[in-house]
């Protein structure tokens, strides 16, 4: 049985640890290199052989600490003590992240490089977090303590680049939300109910050289009540588990209310917290109960003089969503536990009348202050269900939010046609003229979107030679229509367009 135990951040040992992990070149590229790419993807699946076969005979620091701290192997102390020379055996007991046993070093964490990249570059940190399952070889324990998973990349890809002033990430968990704002932020708060992830984040920003980021424990904003911020994010534990004593609950992402209450306590909450303008982002899961989607139902929960964007990725059903996270805990239908939990799960919902279960993102913007004359926007109300690939969903949010903002003095005298958009014309055998004609996007939410030749010929002029008007009534005289007419009918669609990234206001 691995010893549980809690990590210890100290300043100086983190330093010498992180210098250590940088004379062993720890970091993604190399041991991609060292054991193989195909052999890299199978540990994301839990598979660790392969890399093990590619590095075996290797006492090098690199594979040692691959095997200790990557894969979560002990390791020969000899071997050890000669990869972390600055930090010594003694100092990664110390930092509550090994320990010594029978002439081997255990591992208590595991340390993995983490790649990133944002607007002001490509880096990559040290992440520690406890044992997955494979290292332990068996279930998780309650107060388990995630890495970087899949949830973690998909919030840190949806946060809008926005240069801020003071920031909060609420249930920090391991802390790399609150690393990844940091970088845009002039200071950060970080929460979490959790001693043992709060300590996971504080030893990881050490070991990342950052320093803007405070530490506090509490449940939800009581660590912050009073404050507001520019921006607030959080991957909350959203994950809806029943109140059953036989059920395990994690701390990571069992937030200990019924059913979707916590994303409700959440955006109810967020916005007295949000300075003027600022912004709250989250993940989150909502119920469909009876007739009443989901969608309607997380919609009611935020104030109608907000700005709400929300994202709708995908819908589960009961069984669906209870076998996710019961796998997820570390139980497979091998195991005896298995069936007893699904039941739990499905008599849950029964009882509440639940017939599905939505996951995706929630964006809350608060009103920004504004001059006695000024116009404002009224309030952007967008409830969407994107299931398509995405990329840079941050950016695509920070840009609509923009064109939203912009479109309140009616269509800007230039657009540009944005640079990832292409389009598409389809013909049926031996017509000339194409029958549909698509818009489409590279990036951002990569919408398609189908117009008619009037539209596709405006935005195919908005290269910033022309002004709206001037295009709009070359196109009035093309097609022989009243110029009023067909401003009418593309005045709507272009508004569209605007906030969907498809065209720029240009900066005059």
């Amino acid at each position: 049985m691995v010893r549980h135990l809690s990590p210890r951040p100290d300043p100086a040992l983190c330093a010498a640890l992180a210098a250590d992990l940088d004379a062993a070149d720890l970091r993604s590229e190399p041991l991609r290199a060292a054991w193989g790419a195909e052999a890299d993807d199978a540990l994301a699946r839990g598979i660790r052989s392969p890399l093990l076969r590619a590095i075996a005979g290797r006492d090098d620091a690199l594979a040692t600490l691959g095997r200790l701290f990557v894969l979560g192997m002990p390791q020969p102390e000899s071997a050890v003590a000669a990869a972390v020379a600055r930090t010594g055996v003694h100092g990664l007991e110390a930092l509550g992240l090994a320990y010594r046993e029978d002439g081997r070093v255990v591992p208590a964490a595991l340390i993995r490089p983490q790649s990133f990249i944002d607007a002001d570059g490509v880096g990559e940190w040290w992440i520690a977090s406890d044992l997955d399952e494979v290292a332990l070889g068996g279930t998780l324990p309650a107060d388990h303590v995630l890495g970087v998973g899949g949830a973690s990349r998909t919030l840190a890809s949806l946060v809008m680049p926005v240069a801020v002033d003071r920031a909060l990430d609420l249930g920090t968990g391991c802390g790399i939300q609150a690393l990844l704002v940091s970088r845009h932020a002039g200071s950060v708060v970080a929460t979490d109910i959790s001693e043992r992830a709060l300590a996971y984040a504080e030893l990881n920003a050490l070991l990342a050289g950052v320093h803007n980021v405070e530490f506090r424990r509490g449940s939800m904003f009581e660590p912050v009540a009073g404050e507001a911020f520019d921006l607030i994010v959080s991957n909350p534990p959203f994950v809806i588990t029943p109140r059953d004593a036989d059920v395990p609950e994690y701390e990571y992402r069992d937030g200990g209310l019924v059913g979707d209450a916590l994303v409700e306590a959440f955006v109810r909450a967020a916005p007295a917290h949000l300075v003027p303008g600022g912004s709250a982002q989250l993940l989150g899961n909502w119920e469909s109960i009876g007739a009443t989607l989901g969608m309607k139902r997380l919609e009611s929960w935020i104030s109608p003089a907000l700005d709400a964007w929300v994202v709708q990725r995908e819908t589960l059903s009961p069984l669906g969503y209870a076998e996710l996270w019961i796998r997820d805990g570390g139980t497979t239908p091998r195991d005896a536990a298995f069936e007893p939990l699904l039941d739990a799960w499905i008599d849950d919902f029964a009882a509440r009348g639940v017939t599905e279960i939505g996951f995706g993102y929630v964006l809350i913007r608060a009103p920004r202050a504004a001059a006695p004359d000024e116009v404002v926007a009224a309030p952007l109300r967008r409830f969407e269900t994107l299931v398509q690939p995405v990329q840079s969903p941050g950016r695509a949010f920070r840009d609509g939010l923009a064109g939203h903002d912009a479109l309140v003095a009616g269509i800007p005298d230039v657009l540009l046609v944005a640079g990832d958009v292409t389009e598409a014309r389809h013909h049926l055998p031996g017509q000339e003229a194409p029958s549909v004609i698509e818009l489409r996007q590279g990036g951002g939410f990569g919408r398609t979107v189908s117009v008619d030749p009037a539209l596709a010929g405006f935005v195919g002029a908005c290269d910033g030679e022309l002004s709206v008007v001037q295009i709009v009534s070359a196109l009035a005289d093309l097609f022989e229509v009243p110029l009023a007419d067909l401003w009418a009918d593309l005045e709507p669609r272009l508004r569209a367009l605007v906030t969907d990234g498809f065209l720029i206001p240009a900066e005059r």
